[in-house]
């Protein structure tokens, strides 16, 4: 009894501040968004560390910051900048299907209502033309090929949201929503990559590669240059010179790939799972089914976007056709695999 009066008091003591602490910072409470903040906690520290031993026993790299400020400040600028990046990024949105029907709604209802001032005979233009959001996107999708049953909206209808998906969306059971040309759920930015945010994952995963490149850089530099002086230094530069070799591996090899994604306006999700996708079982393996051409794609992948909301839709069979046509050396010429 003694023992059980003893603890009853602390555990109540802990179940108090754990509330507070939840009434605080509500993120504490979700255990999902626990381990995303904790996972931004651990990539600052990450760079903090890996650019604090630069600072702290680099006493070349510290001289040359007096002599060559500029050089320092550039090396920090690009510091912040991907640190800035990544929160950036990590807090965009993907851009979802729920918030592309609300947009449509919006634009639907302010258009109806510029029609109604217009007309008197109002009603019968809100009855004549029914457009609504099942429509629009079944609108993007070709007929089914003669022979073949008809495509429903059921098809396309996600199970879990129950709303019908535009071409090249998909519901990601991390976020629980449906995500507007899904490409992957990124575990370290704790959120989906999407339509909305992937132009800024390229950005993000293109500046961590040159930060690891002039980290490891400084790291080669200071190991030549005071190689017999401390050892015991020397052993945690080598260890953390291989955890960045490691690492820039691996972003060179995610940025060649999203190069390449950008390049023929694909998706992870579309390249890695195309034969589950049902509309585009049928394309061939070589037939980028939404690329407009390399350069159109990248002006399109960096500047041409207007809303995170904007859907494309699926070619038709002749121009399917068009697309698997093999280049020829009359085709290169004329720059047809670029516009």
């Amino acid at each position: 009894m003694t023992m059980m009066g003893c603890c009853v008091p602390s555990r109540d003591t802990s179940d108090r501040f754990s509330d507070r602490c939840s009434t605080l910072f509500p993120c504490l409470s979700d255990p999902v968004r626990r381990s995303t903040l904790c996972l931004r906690l651990a990539l600052v520290m990450l760079h903090l560390i890996f650019v604090g031993f630069i600072f702290i026993f680099d006493q070349d790299f510290r001289q040359r910051s007096k002599d060559q400020p500029l050089y320092t400040s550039i090396y920090l600028l690009l510091v912040v900048v991907t640190l800035v990046q990544y929160f950036f990024t990590s807090g965009s949105s993907p851009g979802y299907v729920v918030d592309a029907m609300r947009e449509f709604a919006k634009t639907e209802a302010s258009l109806r209502a510029s029609e109604v001032s217009k007309n008197r005979l109002g009603e019968n233009l809100l009855g004549n033309n029914p457009m609504n959001w099942t429509k629009m996107v079944m609108d993007m999708y070709p007929p089914a090929p003669p022979g073949q049953p008809a495509t429903s909206a059921r098809t396309y209808t996600c199970t879990y949201c129950h709303v019908v998906q535009p071409p090249r969306a998909k519901h990601c059971h991390d976020c629980d929503r449906c995500v507007l040309q899904f490409d992957h759920h990124c575990v370290w930015l704790g959120t989906c990559i999407g339509q909305g945010n992937h132009c800024r994952f390229w950005w993000y995963i293109l500046e961590e590669t040159a930060l690891c490149i002039w980290t490891g850089i400084l790291y080669i530099e200071y190991l030549q240059a005071s190689f017999d002086k401390a050892w015991l230094v020397d052993v945690i530069m080598i260890i953390l010179l291989s955890i960045l070799s490691i690492a820039l591996i691996f972003l060179l090899l995610l940025l060649l790939f999203h190069s390449y994604l950008v390049v023929t306006n694909q998706t992870t999700y579309e390249l890695v799972r195309r034969r589950r996708i049902p509309y585009m079982r049928n394309i061939p393996e070589r037939v980028y089914p939404f690329s407009k051409g390399a350069c159109r794609n990248l002006y399109n992948f960096c500047f041409a976007r207007t809303s995170v909301h904007a859907l494309e839709p699926l070619p038709s069979a002749h121009e399917l056709e068009q697309m698997s046509v093999p280049y020829t050396c009359l085709d290169v010429i004329s720059c047809r695999c670029c516009c």
